[in-house]
């Protein structure tokens, strides 16, 4: 007799990768979908909601800005919710004076106490650059010089990226600088990115709709490994938590990087001006400031919140943010890749920036799981 009970797919974790998977099983395939949460909320680190005591849309976890020039991805996040037109921009603090950021024209010549045209600077930072004498940049550090050359390394990066990843800039893996564009113009927008902005009504709202399909089951509160064992019967298992942790670190843990929160409301209608602000002094204990009402300039608040964000390397338990992927990582990362390649997890899917053990912003993320889910389905039909 045939079976003609629907499939069904359990999820660990209800952040973007685990969100867009239920979506489409549950929506494409008509699949039932188990969603399993840790926390007492969906959208993993990504989550926001209003602050009850200001309204302010809060990024719980810190800031998201949704950015990408990816067409497929910036269609299908729209199904879900609409976009305000916040563009991007950092500032930076650095001995008492405030800097744009990304490097651009406007940095180097407050930095220089000059007026460079886009030319001359770009001939000062190669001047910079070949000084450096870089050329086979084998670390943050070199990597750094070869772009921009000491100056603008010492100013901007060594001393902020050395307390955001607890380690030498000489420790750390080149790839990590070449997520900042340099540019030899006054734009101070952060991005690059056709389309930008914040969703209207917050991320909390958008990961609701996204998951709200009578085929899916959301248990939040619920832990996977306290459960694993007792698991329901599935045909699919997908994991978006710490890859390393899944495997019960057999062949060690892998390095990542957290952080924490101070929050402050201020009886005022602005703190810095901006959304983020960065501290690239090293004798100021945490790396940035974010102010969350400057997300939305549609909207209007008397008052302020802010928070103040500190890095550190997380313990057994805590919650991870960014993988570091030093050579040894990478070699540990390999042992993980070749178990989940077995045989007996061939119904394991692993995903998301910490399944996947990478770098990935939330665009990267929803293409990932988009790519990953029409590989699923042409085979299985």
């Amino acid at each position: 007799m045939t079976d003609t009970r629907p499939k069904t797919v359990i999820i660990v974790g209800a952040g973007f990768y685990g969100s867009v998977m239920a979506e489409r099983f549950a929506n494409d395939l008509g699949w039932r979908v188990i969603v399993l949460e840790k926390r007492n909320h969906v959208g993993g680190n990504s989550w926001s909601c209003p602050d009850p005591d200001t309204g302010i849309e809060v990024h719980t976890y810190g800031p998201h800005i949704f950015h990408t020039s990816n067409e497929r991805v910036w269609t299908y996040i729209n199904r879900f919710t609409e976009f305000n037109d916040y563009r991007h921009t950092v500032w930076a603090t650095r001995n008492g004076k405030v800097y744009p950021l990304p490097f651009g024209l406007a940095a180097i010549n407050l930095l220089l106490g000059q007026r460079l045209s886009p030319g001359e600077a770009w001939a000062w930072v190669q001047a910079e650059v070949d000084k450096a004498g870089v050329v086979d940049p084998q670390n943050l550090e070199e990597k750094a010089l070869s772009l921009i050359g000491r100056p603008l390394y010492e100013a901007f990066v060594k001393e902020y990226t050395e307390k955001h990843w607890g380690r030498k800039t000489t420790e750390l893996p080149a790839y990590i600088i070449t997520r900042l564009p340099v540019r030899y113009t006054y734009n101070v927008g952060y991005y690059n990115d056709r389309w930008q902005g914040i969703p209207i009504g917050g991320y909390g709202a958008m990961f609701q709709r996204m998951l709200d399909h009578p085929n899916i089951e959301v248990r939040l509160n619920n832990d996977f490994f306290a459960e694993r064992d007792a698991l329901p019967a599935h045909d699919l298992l997908i994991y978006t938590g710490a890859i390393d942790q899944y495997f019960d670190y057999r062949h060690g843990r892998l390095g990542w990087r957290s952080v924490r929160f101070e929050t402050q409301v201020l009886d005022i209608e602005d703190h810095q001006g901006t959304s983020v602000m960065n501290e690239c002094d090293g004798d100021v204990a945490y790396t940035r400031t974010h102010e969350f009402k400057h997300f939305t300039p549609e909207r209007s608040f008397e008052r302020t919140m802010i928070y103040r964000e500190f890095s550190f390397d997380p313990r057994p338990g805590d919650d991870v943010y960014y993988p570091v992927r030093t050579d040894a990582d990478l070699a540990i990362h390999a042992k993980y890749l070749e178990e989940a390649g077995r045989a007996e997890h061939a119904h394991v899917v692993f995903g998301g920036r910490l399944g996947a053990y990478a770098y990935l912003d939330m665009e990267n993320t929803i293409g990932t799981a988009l790519e990953k889910f029409e590989e699923i389905r042409c085979n299985i039909s």
